[in-house]
């Protein structure tokens, strides 16, 4: 009961995903991320074990459908899996397997993935490419939240009663470092992709001054005091 959006940045060549869902810690999954080497994803049922094996995989150069199929082989139960491989260049592969629960599915773009299982129908996956695809002019963070967005404002997840809320969601970025670019999550919240937004555009207040802080400890203003300065050119662009 997940709806994802996973790709590489033509522009950066940072790798990125987009993920929202009616369980519980989505992020705590999305360990597919890697700069220089390329993005995976499993879930559905999920299986841990294939991020870190795909990452091996494309590391060593090896084709995203050459990686699906490792994946596939190593693993008696990925019928119930939804996977996307994306490598460092862009080229992609996906799978849903059969025996994904609701409406699954996925659709495949340039350097991009949309996929989602227990969805309200094909056009949540339909909209999500639709907005990334139509968002290449805005930072590539911001395509992936609008393709989520989108994929909300589709229909989303739907169970046996009705339409299931997102109870937590995810956008992260990898690029020239080890560490992440972009890591924001929100879980256990009655709307998650809301909150989501939310939090990024407070981070976007932010994060110049973590930047030069990191840069140039010694004539770092205070936090505190970024704050109230941040406080005080917003009260006065009111």
């Amino acid at each position: 009961m997940t709806f994802t959006l996973l790709a590489r940045c033509p522009t950066t060549g940072h790798v990125g995903i987009g993920i929202a869902t009616y369980s519980i810690t989505v992020g705590l999954y999305c360990t597919g991320l890697r700069g220089n080497t390329g993005a995976t994803m499993t879930q559905a049922f999920v299986n841990q074990g294939n991020n870190p094996l795909a990452l091996r995989l494309l590391a060593q150069g090896f084709a995203p459908e050459h990686v699906l199929a490792e994946l596939k082989a190593n693993d008696a139960n990925h019928e119930f899996r939804q996977i996307a491989v994306i490598d460092r260049v862009g080229r992609v592969a996906a799978y849903t397997g059969p025996k994904n629960r609701g409406w699954a599915g996925h659709v495949t773009g340039d350097g991009y993935v949309a996929m989602g299982n227990v969805l309200a129908g094909e056009p949540v996956v339909d909209a999500m490419a639709k907005a990334y695809e139509g968002a290449a002019g805005i930072s590539f963070e911001r395509r992936l939240l609008a393709a989520i967005e989108a994929g909300r404002d589709a229909g989303g997840q739907a169970g046996n009663d009705g339409p299931l809320p997102e109870r937590s969601a995810a956008v992260m970025v990898y690029g020239d470092y080890d560490h992440a670019e972009l890591d924001l999550r929100v879980d256990l919240h009655d709307t998650a992709v809301e909150e989501l937004r939310r939090a990024f555009e407070q981070y976007e207040l932010y994060r110049g001054y973590y930047k030069e802080r990191a840069r140039n400890p010694r004539d770092a203003i205070p936090q505190y005091a970024f704050a109230q300065t941040l406080a005080q050119t917003q009260e006065a662009a009111r």
